[in-house]
């Protein structure tokens, strides 16, 4: 069972999801099923939309670390371009962030471009190649950009793409 402060989260982004941004703390108490106090006990606004934003990244690293591990972080990259419909939903909920953000509204928590760093860093490392790992980093973030636009590609196209590259195919 999720505790209070996930409940809460899952609540926040089903409304940014759904185009409430941000989400008004007396709705993510509703969608919840907790107090607003309950909600202020964990979150201001500004901190549960960070919240959403830090959880997307760690459930991210937690992936990509685990690939790099394997020595196919490059076509897991690829492969996370290609969302189901949970991750889909996630991503759109990011989109809807970066909007919030470059609106002036919320900046993005320091761990968004920690991780970016540690991710191109990752990615270099496999590839061996500054350059090559630019080229994936860059198809990888064109796939997630079509994902959230409602063209996502499809498993096969990425998986075409992997092979078209060289890249080690995750196991």
């Amino acid at each position: 069972m999720a505790d209070a402060r996930d409940q809460i989260l899952d609540a926040a982004e089903r409304l940014v999801i759904a185009g409430r941004i941000p989400p008004p703390l007396q709705a993510v108490a509703d969608e919840a099923g907790v107090s607003k106090g309950g909600v202020l006990y964990h979150f201001t606004t500004r901190t549960l939309l960070h919240g959403l934003v830090q959880r997307a990244v760690r459930m991210a690293d937690t992936r990509l670390r685990a690939a790099a591990e394997a020595g196919v972080m490059a076509s897991t990259w690829l492969r996370m371009s290609a969302p189901d419909e949970p991750e889909r939903r996630l991503f759109q909920a990011m989109l809807s962030m970066l909007r919030v953000t470059s609106g002036g509204v919320l900046d993005l928590p320091a761990e968004v471009r920690e991780a970016e760093v540690r991710w191109d860093a990752m990615l270099e490392a496999e590839l061996g190649d500054p350059a090559r790992a630019r080229v994936v980093r860059l198809i990888g973030d064109g796939l997630f950009f079509a994902a959230l636009t409602g063209q996502a590609p499809t498993t096969g196209e990425v998986d075409e793409l992997v092979r078209h590259l060289g890249l080690p195919a995750a196991r």
